[in-house]
């Protein structure tokens, strides 16, 4: 055949490979970039953003505007609530370092593994009043505040308030009341605020929707600020009182009360004891560039041994979402999630998590080496991290039995591994996806913030008169030391969450600050979004819609904790020759057309001095910059 014939075939065949593998070539995203030379805030819903650069126009930086980002959202129920957890990165340029902010609540007295066994829960509730650990949001939106904003509690809190005293209601939350509304009726708190027509029918979207329980809560957190500053408590220790009013006074008491009312096990002492922690964030380098994630009470480590695993291979050579790419990826997602399955918790309490070894670059070039380049493992396990820290591992027996393919030790039966109904499989894809949001902020003068708070969600469990929704982090837990030592539920112990905040650095300022909910998939979602930008040069936004791959081969976080090794989705957009070599690596592929997750991020320009905003086109993720 001459070469004639065949060319115009090349020529095709070279433009579908453009149009899959490097988007970013077309320039074509459904949301456009949000450029800003002063600011930029964004958030999981319009008002959100809207609360944020409000507070921008009065002359906040970037802690204070993502303050009143957070309380907007909880306010607006945007899969979370203020009974849910805060998760937070900050870089403060007047230190140049990258702060942590564990607002993560713990589990309450009398959380214990023997507690759930009695009542014939294999793991802690996912919903009810037995699912939430203490409230962690207003305590670490009052701390992000008193130790880096510079706005007073009222101010930042302002927008939140006229929300709560009546706001128009937007249809996604009216369509998750009108989804959840039989169990929310279970809970006569919830039912109020929620359903508040005759007949518990829920709002219509555009109805200004009254939380006034909520309000009144609010509005004592703010007079408590003023009366200290009356009396003469410089902004820091007003802010402060009103914590420990919180905390420790007459709203916390409500908070436990609400709880135990409906079957709760939240005490004074819970609330009072907890505290919200700033912390040294982990790192890794990639290519020159500094990765920032909060520390293995997170799930945020698995990223950061998934870009050691990737540092040494031509990643971008292999194209974007090749069969080859795709491949790569969810081997190295498989090594480093077995590892988060096991060894990720609490570091305040014992056994100490081997973190050292688990983010050795050494570590990362051994556990690569297991990789079969030519077809998927369904049995990845966790390694041995404690020889790159020069230490022994206690667990090697409980390693030997540990597997996604066989019983797990204890339940006498395959069903806690795998779901094996309709019904439970869409409660485990629920949950593996399961609600957050996201906020990101920044402004000229440095301050770059990355936050992803959560818990709370609908069906919420309203905690008495305080109004709040009472998170559902308990279910992370787990009950047998077979499943992992280090995340056994007890009181006063903070459960492994899937929530996880980024900020990088390049050169020692900020380079990107990006999160993303969906519960499991988070960190596969920033991982590929990091690489769109680094690897493929995408700009902001299109890393926000690119196709992105799920992975189900590690254990949901959610419910059951359940596992489906092999289950690959991919964008429908992957062509018929990439499909057929997964398939015949050992991958079950199903499809969606928009598999980004919902991501919100933002890229410091160096050049120019200007800041790019992203949010994906999957949800409702709005920005505003200037």
């Amino acid at each position: 055949m001459s070469e004639t014939k065949t060319f115009p075939n090349k020529a095709i065949l070279l433009i579908l490979l453009i149009a899959v593998l490097v988007p970013s070539l077309l320039g074509q995203t459904q949301k456009p970039v949000l450029y800003g030379k002063h600011w930029v805030a964004i958030t999981g819903k319009p008002l959100g953003a809207t609360a944020g650069a409000k507070i921008f126009e009065r002359g906040g930086n970037a802690v204070d505007a993502t303050c009143a980002m957070l309380a907007a959202v909880c306010t607006m129920h945007d899969t979370v609530g203020w009974g849910g957890e805060t998760q937070a990165l900050i870089f403060n340029p007047q230190t140049k370092k990258v702060i942590g902010i564990n607002g993560l609540g713990v589990a309450p007295t009398g959380a214990t593994p023997e507690f759930f066994k009695q009542k014939g829960f294999k793991f802690p509730p996912d919903e009810g009043p037995l699912a939430a650990v203490t409230p962690g949001n207003p305590g670490a939106l009052m701390v992000m505040l008193a130790e880096f904003g510079t706005m007073s509690l009222a101010q930042v809190l302002q927008p939140a308030i006229e929300m709560a005293d009546g706001y128009p209601i937007e249809a996604e939350l009216v369509r998750s009341i009108r989804i959840q509304k039989e169990k929310l009726k279970r809970w006569p708190y919830s039912k109020k605020v929620f359903l508040p027509h005759e007949g518990d029918e829920g709002p219509k979207p555009g109805e200004i929707w009254r939380q006034t329980d909520l309000a009144d809560t609010l509005r004592k957190l703010v007079a408590t600020e003023a009366a200290a500053l009356q009396a003469g408590k410089d902004r820091k220790q007003a802010i402060y009182a009103a914590y420990d009013r919180f905390y420790k006074g007459d709203i916390g008491e409500e908070f436990c009360r609400g709880s135990r009312e409906q079957g709760g096990l939240h005490t004074p002492a819970d609330l009072a004891n907890w505290k919200v922690k700033i912390e040294e964030p982990v790192v890794t380098t990639y290519k020159g560039i500094e990765i920032y994630k909060l520390t293995h009470w997170t799930q945020g480590p698995a990223m950061l041994q998934a870009l050691n695993l990737l540092e040494p291979l031509d990643v971008k050579a292999m194209g974007y979402n090749s069969a080859r790419y795709i491949h790569t990826l969810y081997q190295v997602m498989n090594l480093a999630f077995a590892d988060r399955d096991f060894y990720y918790g609490d570091p305040d309490f014992p056994p100490q998590e081997p973190i050292r070894g688990l983010l050795s670059k050494k570590y990362a070039d051994d556990r690569r080496n297991l990789i079969d380049w030519n077809k998927n493992n369904p049995d990845v396990r966790p390694g041995d991290p404690y020889p790159y820290q020069d230490g022994t591992n206690p667990f090697l027996d409980i390693l030997k039995n540990w597997s996604n393919v066989r019983t797990r030790p204890g339940t006498g039966s395959s069903s806690a591994l795998y779901p094996s109904s309709a019904e439970e499989q869409a409660r485990f894809e629920a949950g593996f996806h399961a609600g957050t949001t996201s906020i990101q902020a920044a402004d000229e003068k440095g301050w770059a913030v990355s936050v992803t708070p959560s818990g709370g969600w609908l069906p919420a469990c309203i905690a008495g008169k305080t109004g709040m929704g009472m998170s559902q982090r308990m279910q992370s837990f787990v009950l047998d030391e077979n499943d992992t030592p280090f995340n056994v539920v007890a009181p006063g112990k903070r459960p492994r969450v899937t929530l996880t905040p980024s900020l990088a650095l390049k050169d020692a300022k900020p380079f990107m600050c990006f999160s993303v909910q969906g519960g499991d998939t988070q960190d596969q979602n920033l991982l590929q979004f990091f690489l769109n930008v680094v690897e493929f040069g995408m700009t902001v936004q299109e890393a926000c819609e690119a196709a992105n791959i799920t992975s189900y081969q590690m254990r949901s976080s959610f419910e059951d904790h359940k596992v489906e090794p092999g289950r690959l989705t991919i964008n429908q957009a992957v062509p018929a020759w990439v499909r057929s070599e997964l398939t015949r690596m050992g991958y079950r592929l199903d499809f969606g057309a928009k598999t980004s997750g919902p991501i919100t991020a933002i890229y410091f320009d160096s050049e120019h001095g200007s800041l790019w905003g992203g949010a994906s086109n999957h949800g409702e993720d709005y920005g505003i910059a200037w």
